[in-house]
């Protein structure tokens, strides 16, 4: 079976799109499938990549192409529609927001992951936030902020900040992820420097509450019938989990499963699947909680393609129960197979 696998793209994360890429390509069954690698450059050009493998996480894989001698978007569209399943592991805007989804959709093809409504849902933190309160689910308190209103008035904000978060609070671009863009914001002198930074990255900003707790994940997998991993907690060796500690320093730690009172983690697995549900995901999906001191649970955000970096938590969550890396991606892909045959309609 001929898998296309996806990797790159024109967002923040790219550099984490292909570390995770690497580490998909090197765990899955080659005796199952047979691969084919397409990267999209930051300047979103997409171009096959015959190379070897070891050059996609350092990003020279670049430099074996020849540019000029392709019709890219072409080749590549061709290529995507002679294989039998296509795995997007693109982070971030234009390849975890339903745009791809979008593509893959038109060209008939399955793929791995949530489909264009859940995907776009959960890229956009507000849509989420809506969706999340209606269904009942506890999450942080939050203020929304508009690019255009920060143009005309860069204070436009300063009151209701104050009045409905105050200080210390996060700011995060509304749309990112792996921590790009995100600020903790102590005092409102340096409220501005960071809206400032965020809206580089998207046009809508979310202010949340910061919440002294500490950071739970739940990792998802499936369809119509999805189950749950034991949660597990990331320690973070600064202040809150960054993109250095991430995926610079690597110094943060992990606890699979974390050490939570055993209803605590069923009501975070709980809560995760009521979330993954009402949000209309398939496939994967990892919920990140705040477990407060006092035993109260929030959920932060669901991120509907996790990192499959050698750091992330999402395969390590499942290797605690038992799946290998090997064995995971194999049940992505047969995920993928299902929801195309459970999404087909007449026409």
């Amino acid at each position: 079976m001929k898998i296309a696998i996806l990797f790159g793209g024109q967002s923040a994360e790219h550099n984490v799109s292909r570390k995770s890429a690497y580490s998909v390509i090197k765990n899955i069954d080659t005796e199952l499938f047979e691969i084919v690698t397409i990267g999209i450059t930051k300047k979103g050009m997409w171009l096959p990549y015959y190379g070897a493998a070891e050059a996609i996480p350092d990003g020279s894989w670049e430099k074996s192409i020849a540019y000029e001698a392709q019709n890219p978007i072409g080749n590549c569209l061709d290529i995507i529609s002679s294989c039998d399943v296509v795995f997007p592991v693109l982070h971030g805007q234009n390849g975890e927001d339903g745009t791809v989804q979008g593509l893959l959709e038109l060209l008939g093809v399955p793929y791995v992951g949530c489909g264009i409504l859940s995907s776009a849902a959960c890229m956009d933190k507000f849509c989420v936030k809506s969706i999340l309160r209606y269904a009942k689910i506890p999450q942080c308190r939050y203020v929304a902020v508009y690019r255009h209103v920060l143009e005309q008035d860069i204070n436009a904000y300063n009151a209701e900040i104050a009045e409905k978060i105050g200080y210390p609070c996060f700011v995060k671009p509304a749309g990112g992820g792996s921590s790009v863009g995100v600020h903790k914001v102590k005092t409102e002198a340096k409220l501005h420097e960071a809206l400032l930074d965020a809206q580089k990255f998207d046009r809508k900003v979310l202010v949340e509450e910061f919440v002294d707790g500490r950071e739970i994940e739940c990792a998802v997998l499936g369809n119509s019938n999805a189950k749950a991993a034991a949660p597990g907690e990331i320690i973070p060796s600064k202040e809150f989990y960054d993109y250095e500690d991430k995926y610079i320093k690597n110094e943060s730690r992990q606890c699979i499963p974390a050490d939570i009172p055993p209803e605590t983690a069923q009501s975070i697995k709980n809560l995760a699947l009521r979330a993954y549900n009402a949000l209309d995901c398939s496939g994967l999906a990892r919920v990140d909680f705040f477990l407060k001191k006092d035993g109260t649970v929030l959920l932060n955000e669901i991120n509907t393609m996790p990192g499959f970096t050698e750091i992330s938590m999402y395969s390590k969550m499942w290797e605690a129960e038992g799946m290998s890396f090997k064995s995971l991606i194999t049940e992505l892909i047969n995920l993928a197979f299902s929801r195309k045959n459970e999404t087909s309609r007449h026409t």
